[in-house]
This record gives C-alpha cells, sequence and structure tokens, in this order.
C-alpha cells in the first residue's frame, strides 16, 4: 500500500493547517472519518482502476490499489468540506463525479507530461480560465508546472469545470461549476515550496477549512 509522502504534510504545515492522515479504511465509514475534519486533501499516487471510470485495461496503467479506490472515491462522494486534489487525487475527484480519465497520454500527445526527475522544475505552463477559482486562488492566468503523470482528466465528470489546460489542450486543473469549494490540479504544487502560486493552492484549502470551522463563508 502506498504512503503519503512527506511533502504534502509539509505543503498542509507551511499554509498553516493541522494534518491530519487517514488510513485507507471500508468505504462505508467515510462519512464517519470525515466527521471531525475541516477540509480534505486526495494526493498522489498510482493508477485509478480503469473500470471505475467504464476504461479498458491499458498496458502502461500500474500500482492500482482497489481498496484505496474505494476508500477516496466514497471520501470524494461524502465530502461536505474543501476538498483538494492533487494529481491522481484530481483524477479521482473526476471519476467521483462520474467522470472518465485518458489512460496514457503519450498515445495522444507529444507533450511530455511524465517527468519525475524534474519534480522540483518548472516545466511546461498552464493556462487558467479568467475567473475561475483556480484564477482567484493563484492571481495569475497563465503559471509554470512541474509535471510528473501519464493519465489526466478525459470526459468532465457532472458538476465539474476545467478550468487550466496545457498547451496541448490536456486538463489540468477542475472544480465545481457551482461554487462549492472543489478544486483539483494536474501538477504536484508540494514539489514546488517557495513558489508563490503554487503555495496559494494549499494556502486556499487551509483558509476554506478554517473558514467552515468558524462558520463563515468562504467565497474564493
Amino acid at each position: 500500500m502506498e504512503a503519503v509522502t512527506r511533502t504534502y504534510v509539509d505543503a498542509v504545515l507551511r499554509a498553516g493547517g493541522m494534518p491530519t492522515v487517514l488510513p485507507v479504511l471500508p468505504p462505508d465509514l467515510a462519512l464517519d472519518a470525515l466527521t471531525d475534519i475541516d477540509g480534505l486533501l486526495l494526493t498522489g499516487g498510482a493508477d485509478v482502476e480503469p473500470a471505475r471510470y467504464g476504461g479498458d485495461p491499458h498496458p502502461e496503467v500500474y500500482g492500482v490499489h482497489p481498496d484505496r479506490d474505494e476508500w477516496e472515491l466514497a471520501l470524494a462522494r461524502s465530502a461536505a468540506v474543501p476538498t483538494l486534489g492533487v494529481c491522481r487525487g484530481a483524477q479521482l475527484l473526476n471519476v467521483a463525479a462520474g467522470g472518465t480519465l485518458v489512460a496514457h497520454l503519450p498515445d495522444i500527445t507529444e507533450l511530455s507530461h511524465r517527468e519525475p526527475d524534474r519534480s522540483g522544475d518548472l516545466v511546461h505552463e498552464v493556462m487558467i480560465t479568467p475567473g475561475s477559482r483556480l484564477h482567484a486562488v493563484v492571481g495569475a492566468l497563465e503559471i509554470g508546472v512541474n509535471t510528473l503523470h501519464h493519465q489526466a482528466v478525459g470526459t468532465l465528470g457532472a458538476g465539474l469545470v476545467a478550468t487550466a489546460v496545457a498547451p496541448d489542450g490536456t486538463i489540468e486543473a477542475i472544480e465545481a461549476g457551482d461554487g462549492r469549494p472543489v478544486l483539483g490540479v494536474q501538477w504536484h504544487p508540494e514539489w514546488l515550496p517557495g513558489e508563490a502560486p503554487h503555495d496559494a493552492v494549499f494556502g486556499w484549502l487551509v483558509a476554506a477549512a478554517s473558514a467552515r470551522r468558524e462558520g463563515s463563508l468562504l467565497v474564493r
């Protein structure tokens, strides 16, 4: 079973939050697990099982953990708290809403999206939708990102909108279209400490979680 890397814990701490790492549990415990949590971070990791979004098996799909898929899909569907998905986490948010994934990006694009030896580098740009939540969070319409993925959001799930794309059109960010505090980014902001737009992503999650705890409304 995969473990949560320290980079996520440190990113939440830098943003002023107190991280709690949830173990993989039976999916019927998702509501109970979320009772005392103010925000949810769905982290990166191995691929989501293709059958969960109606996809066919692909030889490049790796590391599938059915128990983790079931648990995190249950969390995503149950969460009434501010939620951030990173890489796999963004993809999982889309699958939880009934969307699909691109099984292997090299099958459809020549742009390299998987540069694991450059996790701390800004490898390519993403273009952000004006007026989106992500635009408000990072304060820019174009930012550089790292890139460590071979899959991406395909058909959008119900209620989700794409709010950033790579130069080849690959979806790089999604969010709830109705204003709910749900955001997913395809890159790994936790590997870019000190880069203001990427720190701001975790800052948004912590601020939204704090606002919920205090009973206030966070519009952005």
